[in-house]
């Protein structure tokens, strides 16, 4: 028995297989996700309701959607000093298309400009799970935060290089303490953030609040989302301002090619160091 192709059945069964998906059923005339038909997904779903039809299956409720909305909005860009915003901006300049200025940037994004809404999420599940075991929740994050100091200094999710207080806290903890008292999240994971500020507060003797790395970890968390998962919504979400700083870079007519202006590269010096130029 061939197939389509000339080749055997068994073979074309074996590469439908191999390929084999929950996500998306194409087949001409019909596109569906997660077995729902694109035209209903169309016409009734958000897209963020798309987001977690795609990777997590079903329909979230309005407070569910509502978390997710905000988090990936809160996220969405910091300004051209974020690297990669720069990095967009200045591969817009150099030839390259649209969508390698886009790539260049997301391609920044990493461990350390990134990941950690991951990491934070993964400390905060370790606080939801010493609390689990009966402990307080003081001690809970007292004993993580100790766990986290021996293999790092920075505990991700905490602090800011440029904020006091980071803009995006309030809101942000607003709507899932308020979620919370619905009864539409647990509020265990904003209970653990909140823990984890109490108890930096106390040992480094000033307020270390939640940047919005920690803020979207806890959101995360309350929805659900696998730790992997809080990178991959930042980066979705921050390709949305990627692509608009560099949409704008392109538009202006100049060539950006470098991290400061031409008029102030910094001259050579040969031990090493360097001296702004004039």
């Amino acid at each position: 028995m061939t197939g389509r192709d000339g080749g055997s059945a068994d073979h074309d069964s074996e590469v439908a297989e191999w390929w084999a998906t929950a996500i998306t059923r194409m087949e001409p005339g019909v596109l569906e996700f997660r077995g729902e038909p694109v035209a209903d997904v169309i016409a009734h779903r958000g897209l963020t309701e798309v987001i977690w039809l795609l990777l997590r299956s079903g329909r979230p409720t309005p407070a569910q959607a509502r978390l997710l909305e905000a988090a990936m909005v809160a996220s969405v860009d910091h300004g051209p000093q974020a690297p990669s915003i720069a990095a967009a901006r200045m591969a817009a300049t150099c030839g390259v298309g649209l969508n390698s200025a886009v790539a260049t940037g997301i391609n920044m994004l990493g461990d350390v400009h990134g990941g950690a809404g991951e990491q934070c999420l993964l400390m905060l599940t370790e606080v939801v799970e010493r609390e689990s075991t009966g402990q307080e929740s003081a001690d809970a994050a007292r004993s993580t935060v100790q766990a986290w100091r021996e293999r790092t200094r920075y505990l991700p999710g905490f602090g800011h290089r440029f904020h006091p207080v980071d803009p995006r806290r309030e809101p942000l903890i607003t709507l899932v303490a308020e979620a919370r008292d619905r009864g539409e999240v647990s509020g265990e994971f904003l209970r653990a953030g909140l823990a984890i500020e109490a108890e930096l507060a106390n040992t480094a003797g000033k307020n270390v609040p939640m940047n919005v790395d920690g803020l979207t970890a806890i959101i995360y968390g309350e929805l659900g989302f696998a730790a992997p998962l809080a990178r991959g919504l930042f980066v979705l979400s921050r390709a949305i301002g990627i692509l608009a700083h560099a949409w704008e870079e392109q538009q202006s007519g100049r060539r950006n090619k470098g991290p400061i202006p031409p008029s102030i590269l910094p001259l050579y010096r040969p031990d090493g160091g360097s001296t702004p130029g004039s």
